[in-house]
């Protein structure tokens, strides 16, 4: 039996905590993610929806830097793009050497494909979905990305509820099941043994909100991103940011 290996264990850890025990298959495309291209649910490289494991741009870019991609470039292609009806269309070209003719790959975006909670950035959509068509080609990588999907900014609704979950009923919990950001950032605090009234008084300040609770599920999910990465690069860095925000004020999730 094939040996596991210490980022897979984290990696089958988390997601059984978030998510309940793994079918066979989706233990198996944990693996093989996790083996074959290093990624990390802590690090919010795979998402699960809908009983299917999606990478993210930010795992895709992740990739990129470890196999030390020459360049990326975006160009608008402006004779199918609407400005008008905010519909854009984008080309990116991922070259993994300097001599490399590179690997193209095309997103769009418009009010029609996008969630209502990136409504008017759909420019910024369709070039993010552009550069992760292309890391996809060049690295081989089958798996679709999570910013590809239609409405990637919102919860997901049809998976079944975990016996492990709770309901949550917040902006940023879940309500059918699906991973909660409080179960994910309470898991980054207990394994990196941070002070939880700290790190909300830093999540809500990151957000831009009075409390943690206002904050949208993208600001929460972009922060708890932000929040494992630093942790695992430069913990003492971490503390010393942390340590900046009085503990006597209660920041409320």
């Amino acid at each position: 039996m094939k040996r596991q290996t210490r980022a897979l264990r984290l990696n089958r850890n988390l997601a059984q905590t978030v998510w309940g025990e793994l079918s066979p298959t989706l233990s198996q495309g944990l693996e093989d993610l996790t083996e074959k291209y290093g990624l990390s649910l802590a690090l919010g490289d795979i998402q699960q929806i809908d009983r299917r494991w999606y990478v993210t741009h930010a795992g895709l870019l992740r990739i990129a830097q470890r196999r030390r991609c020459h360049a990326i470039r975006t160009s608008l292609q402006k004779d199918v793009s609407d400005p008008i009806a905010s519909r854009w269309v984008f080309k990116a070209t991922v070259y993994k050497t300097a001599r490399s003719r590179g690997f193209v790959g095309y997103g769009d975006a418009d009010p029609s494909n996008v969630s209502s909670l990136v409504r008017g950035a759909e420019l910024r959509v369709a070039e993010t979905r552009a550069i992760d068509r292309a890391l996809r080609e060049a690295y081989g990588i089958g798996h679709c990305s999570v910013e590809e999907l239609g409405s990637f900014s919102c919860p997901p609704k049809s998976f079944a509820a975990s016996p492990r979950s709770n309901v949550l009923h917040s902006p940023n919990g879940s309500k059918n099941g699906h991973p909660r950001l409080r179960d994910q950032l309470c898991l980054l605090i207990r394994k990196h043994e941070l002070d939880p009234i700290r790190v909300k008084r830093y999540a809500a300040d990151f957000c831009g909100t009075q409390v943690l609770r206002e904050a949208s599920r993208d600001l929460v999910e972009s922060f708890i991103t932000h929040l494992a990465e630093w942790a695992a690069r430069d913990r003492a860095g971490l503390l010393c940011k942390l340590n900046s925000f009085k503990p006597s004020q209660e920041v409320h999730p």
